[in-house]
């Protein structure tokens, strides 16, 4: 018995082409990127291509930054662009780019200014945090502290720890304490727990103290063996029996305290940040 044809189209494993991503800003971009990317990252089965263009500040820029755009336009591909730029007059240059175009400043701006009654001051210097000297400072003071408290490279001055970090090595801490650090003005120490504290499920000396302002971090067994053998290929470090054995042992310690725990196998960095500013029930600088 034959059967109709199926009309719809033959799947492919070929994958399209990736998306152009446009990033634009008066400074440094960090806002607009970080948007940017959060948006995004809800099409995990999407390809993007990222390009930042940051520090746009006269209208000749503007107009050959539009010309980029449209440039990277073709028939099978629109590019995204997220703009961070709250210069009116820039901004509508900008906005004559044929490309899809999302202003993070324009709307929310708009709704800000009724609510407040008050007509916003783009020209305001923003950069870096300059428009609140005491959050700047706030913020580079933790980084100081955190880079200082990096995997236990110091212990003076824990008391003044708002968050610890503890984990086996390649687990996430570093990249988390920064990140904490310079986004939320978080003082962050971080612990590195190695096989002579994992023989035991109590928590090591220096750290016992501040308990209530420890945080642990895990992550899975093929996760770390893959993250550690970047580092140190084919040694027993990045094994999967002494992964699986350190991780087993850090959990158990963690149970031992009753400390919280986050996975960072499949958590990115600012997800992270955020449940343990939650979790911590930390204010940081904003």
């Amino acid at each position: 018995m034959e059967h109709p044809p199926d009309p719809r189209p033959a799947s492919t494993d070929e994958p399209g082409p990736a998306t152009p991503v446009f990033f634009l800003a008066g400074g440094t971009g960090i806002s607009a990127e970080t948007l940017g990317n959060l948006i995004i990252s809800q099409f995990p089965t999407v390809a993007f291509v990222r390009r930042k263009i940051p520090f746009i500040r006269t209208v000749e820029q503007a107009h050959r930054v539009v010309e980029e755009l449209d440039a990277a336009m073709t028939e099978s591909v629109t590019p995204i662009v997220f703009s961070s730029v709250a210069d009116d007059e820039l901004r509508e240059v900008l906005l004559g780019t044929r490309c899809a175009f999302i202003d993070l400043f324009g709307t929310h701006l708009d709704i800000v200014e009724r609510v407040l009654h008050v007509n916003a001051s783009p020209k305001v210097p923003a950069l870096h945090g300059l428009g609140d000297i005491q959050r700047y400072e706030r913020r580079m003071k933790a980084i100081d502290f955190s880079l200082e408290h990096d995997d236990g490279a110091s212990l003076r001055n824990l008391q003044h720890a708002e968050l610890i970090l503890v984990a086996p090595s390649r687990c996430g801490k570093t990249p988390t304490s920064l990140y904490l650090a310079l986004q939320h003005g978080v003082k962050v120490a971080n612990y590195p727990l190695v096989d002579e504290d994992l023989r035991s499920t109590v928590l090591p000396e220096p750290v016992r103290p501040f308990l209530d302002r420890c945080v642990a971090l895990t992550s899975t067994p093929a996760r770390l063996s893959q993250v550690r053998s970047e580092r140190r290929p084919g040694s027993t470090y990045a094994s999967l029996q002494q992964c699986t054995w350190e991780l087993k042992r850090a959990e158990e310690l963690y149970r031992a305290h009753q400390l919280p725990v986050i996975d960072s196998a499949g958590m990115s960095v600012e997800e992270m940040a955020a449940v343990i500013m939650h979790t911590r029930q930390l204010t940081g600088s904003a």
